[in-house]
């Protein structure tokens, strides 16, 4: 077997993964585009706006809440129970949500679907079932299964809703859910063993650390706003397609496809741009200063369809190129051993932006009507570039981790003088109880196979004295 490659049972474990989160994802976001439609007259009464913002944003406040804990009981009882027990939260909020004839019932059916935060215990589960090298690529399937299902979800939700109804959709988000407990049982191999892992799950301890640091504040504010626009701007926005566009509810999910697919095709050069030729930061703020010039589209053009069409476009354009670069930059940020850490506190500032995001668009749907919603989303917008400008310019560095086996103090200081040396190695963090090395490194200076040699030799060298070892890394071609 080539010696990067993943092995088959990794494969199987990434991608069978990743089918169990998007099945959750497409669940919770289905609704997202003809929710506020169907909650409007819900019960034979008119609806509180503020009610139908709460309705879509409730799942963020039990997710952010829940997620860490779920991943830290996963530790203790194992991955498969805490999973399973998750999804099964979710398909009873879903079958809650389906059944009910209240806008209560179905704030307390997303709710219920939110507590169901299996997303840390699935990102450990990855861990355990994918050697140190090969984690990034597991982590990289898992988050585009997660773009590709909200993009569809968005495109299916209108349709779906056009043949069966909001009801049946929840209906079918319940079936998603017990689709992913079998995927679990019949797909995900039984890992043989269970532990902490430092770049996927979060430490408690280093909860302080990570939030004071200043550029991983700035982006967790970031991934706060951007989600709380989207969902802000999603509980108006099919009101502007029906009652000014002039778009028949039924084929809102044929709109919003075409420009999603177009906006994914257009944001690929600009990520190349920020990581390939290392503008990331310029790229980053121009992102933020599109997403803001959408809503201020929105604003002044949603009375018209060419309008709505060319500003979505761009708010898309914008959203992909944030949802790539955000995580990129927590990467760059955070120091070697507290990836893990800075990510969870990453994700639960984005489900709170969720939340925050359908109570805040509801309220101002309600007060301001459409144009309060998209010019708060442009206010928004226009803080977080106010925010961003001051983030020091990201270090072009990857992390990557390599497993030592067992080692004493003594062989891992022996590891980390050794490796500090090597040229375009920036952080090098020794976890012994991990019986892995954390590193930051620059990928186009040094190869991570030699890395992975070097490290080889010096563990296997128990009784040598000095980190001097044949076999030094050579610089990336």
């Amino acid at each position: 077997m080539e010696q990067n490659a993943m092995s088959p049972q990794e494969r199987r474990a990434a991608f069978s993964l990743a089918g169990i989160f998007s099945f959750r994802m497409m669940g919770l976001f289905m609704i997202l585009p003809v929710f506020s439609l169907y909650a409007e007259d819900l019960g034979g009464s008119k609806t509180a706006p503020v009610l139908i913002g709460l309705a879509i944003g409730i799942y963020g406040l039990t997710q952010a809440l829940l997620q860490i804990p779920f991943g830290m009981l996963s530790d203790r009882i194992g991955r498969k129970p805490v999973i399973t027990a998750g999804l099964l939260l979710f398909a009873a909020g879903s079958v809650l949500a389906a059944t009910t004839d209240s806008i209560t019932g179905i704030i307390i059916g997303r709710a219920l679907q939110g507590s169901g935060a299996i997303a840390a215990a699935v990102m450990a589960m990855a861990a355990d079932l994918t050697r140190e090298e090969h984690r990034t690529k597991a982590m990289a399937v898992i988050g585009m299964s997660i773009g590709l299902s909200f993009a569809l979800s968005l495109a299916l939700g209108p349709i779906l809703n056009s043949w069966v109804g909001v009801p049946c959709i929840f209906w079918l988000t319940a079936l998603l859910a017990l689709g992913g407990i079998a995927l679990l049982y019949f797909a995900v191999p039984a890992p043989v063993h269970s532990g902490f892992h430092r770049d996927t799950e979060a430490d408690p301890t280093l909860f302080s650390t990570v939030i004071k640091n200043r550029d991983l504040l700035r982006l967790d504010s970031g991934i706060f706003l951007l989600h709380m626009m989207l969902t802000a701007s999603f509980v108006v926005l099919p009101f502007a397609l029906r009652d000014y566009a002039g778009i028949a509810t039924a084929h809102h999910g044929y709109f919003y496809l075409p420009v999603l697919l177009v906006s994914l095709v257009l944001m690929v050069p600009l990520v190349i741009v920020a990581e390939k030729r290392r503008r990331i930061k310029a790229v980053f703020l121009s992102a933020i200063l599109l997403l803001g010039v959408s809503e201020l589209g929105l604003l002044l053009f949603f009375r018209h369809i060419s309008g709505i069409v060319i500003s979505l476009l761009l708010f898309f354009i914008a959203f992909n190129v944030l949802e790539a670069l955000l995580p990129s930059l927590i990467v760059k940020y955070a120091p070697a051993e507290m990836k893990g850490t800075a990510m969870g506190v990453y994700s639960t500032s984005q489900f709170l932006g969720a939340f925050i995001g359908g109570v805040v668009g509801g309220s101002l749907y309600g007060f301001a009507g459409l144009p309060g919603v998209f010019g708060g989303c442009a206010l928004a917008a226009g803080l977080w570039l106010w925010l961003a400008r001051g983030m020091s310019s990201p270090r072009y560095l990857s992390s990557h981790m390599i497993n030592t086996g067992p080692i004493d103090a003594g062989r891992a200081a022996s590891i980390e003088a050794g490796l500090a040396t090597v040229e375009g190695v920036e952080e090098v963090v020794c976890i012994i109880a991990d019986e892995v090395v954390y590193l930051k490194i620059d990928s186009q200076v040094v190869e991570k196979a030699a890395l992975e040699r070097r490290v080889q030799q010096m563990t296997a060298l128990a009784g040598s004295e000095s980190p001097d070892v044949p076999g030094d890394p050579q610089p990336a071609s």
